[in-house]
């Protein structure tokens, strides 16, 4: 093939959506015309969101037809269905790994390799940070190159890559600026940092404590949740020994609560005997078995560990589950650092601790859709030894329609 196609941004975000939905849900592949609407209109991983009707993906699809990017076809077996199969990879004659990276750049715009390592998890397995860019160097070598790196802008800790299949919009291909590289503590994969972070809480999880009596602004916040919940079920996700959902259960919640570490479930099932609590993933949490959703879902200091990078896909992935008018409460450290410890609680532990900066939280959680922000910062409680302020959000999901 002499050259690249070039794309616009409605073949871009069909030809993205396809390259995902491929890998991700085979199954249903092909996609049907209303099944690729849907992809490309999703509001989780897609920058920006859009909102195609039929008629632009049908035209689309048949453009790309014409240049033999994509093939239409029936249904093997049912209804006689048009459906909808691309042929960038073939053209383009992409590896699993450039694929993968292709794919989130076509849908995403421009990504730091930390972005790219996090968010092409599904779609093939990088085995470090060095691994994208050694991919992605590969793509810029070729004879037509692939992608491309920008510049780094003042402020700027990591590099950022786009795709040179058709022009990214200078909104989405220019630089977040970050006064500190929260992506860093996932440098050497997520799957280490994950594995860290349950080892030290395993190990403190006999002599955690953390109680709420001198925390009268933490209290009043939670008999918020308590009111709006009115008996309906609320999960807190990282619940660690248990004592924020036995304060929520105590008041007539029905708490459920959920943690990474089996630990601290254990722990927290030996404090609190009556209550439920399930080792889980907040990255995967569903809904509750005998309700269309929660009322409210609660990540009290669990995101602490997670890089900037991650937090778009997470706040989806909490959001989700949630009933129409739903809460999504959160607490973290404030601030514009990355903290390294190797103590806790008399263990030797290798932690990492993300602050984050309001600002941009606040920015996130709207740009997934969340409305009705509240947020507060309080400062350190100086007799209790801490040694950060402290930032609490309340954001809603919109009653007219479930996230």
């Amino acid at each position: 093939m002499s050259g690249l196609p070039v794309l616009d941004a409605e073949e871009q975000r069909v030809l993205g959506s396809l390259l995902e939905k491929q890998v991700t849900v085979p199954a249903s592949y092909p996609l049907t015309a209303n099944a690729l609407r849907t992809a490309c209109n999703q509001t989780s991983n897609r920058e920006p969101v859009v909102d195609y009707d039929q008629a632009t993906v049908e035209r689309v699809a048949r453009g790309l037809r014409d240049r033999e990017l994509l093939r239409i076809v029936w249904a093997d077996v049912g209804r006689r269905t048009l459906k909808y199969h691309q042929t960038l990879d073939e053209k383009l004659e992409l590896s699993d790994d450039e694929r993968a990276l292709i794919t989130v750049l076509l849908l995403r715009g421009a990504q730091a390799p930390g972005e790219l390592r996090t968010r092409t998890e599904r779609l093939h397995k990088f085995a470090d940070r060095s691994d994208v860019e050694e991919c992605l160097k590969r793509m810029a070598a070729r004879p037509d190159p692939l992608v491309r790196e920008l510049e780094r802008r003042a402020g700027q800790h990591d590099r950022r890559w786009i795709h040179l299949l058709g022009p990214v919009p200078e909104a989405e291909a220019a630089p977040v600026v970050e006064t500190v590289d929260r992506d860093a503590v996932i440098a050497d994969g997520v799957e280490e940092r994950d594995a860290r972070v349950r080892t030290a809480y395993d190990a403190v999880a006999a002599t955690y404590a953390d109680e709420l009596d001198a925390l009268p602004f933490e209290r009043w916040l939670l008999d918020r949740v308590v009111a709006h919940a009115n008996g309906r079920p609320v999960v807190e996700v990282g619940s660690g020994p248990g004592h924020i959902t036995a304060y929520l259960a105590d008041a007539g919640v029905d708490a459920t609560g959920i943690d990474f570490s089996p630990e601290m479930v254990a722990e927290a099932r030996r404090r609190f005997p009556h209550l439920q609590f399930e080792v889980g993933d907040l990255r995967r949490l569903g809904r509750p078995p005998a309700s269309s959703g929660w009322a409210a879902v609660l990540a009290w200091y669990s995101l602490i560990h997670l890089a900037a990078s991650e937090l778009p896909d997470v706040i989806a992935a909490l959001t989700r589950p949630l009933d129409p008018g739903g809460w999504l409460v959160l607490a973290l450290h404030a601030g514009d650092e990355v903290r390294h410890s190797d103590e806790l609680l008399g263990h030797e532990v290798n932690l990492d601790y993300v602050l984050h900066n309001p600002d941009q939280l606040v920015t996130l959680l709207e740009s997934a859709g969340l409305a009705n922000l509240e947020w507060y910062l309080r400062s350190p409680i100086l007799t209790r030894s801490e040694t950060t302020r402290r930032l609490y959000l309340i954001a809603r999901t919109p009653t007219a329609q479930r996230q």
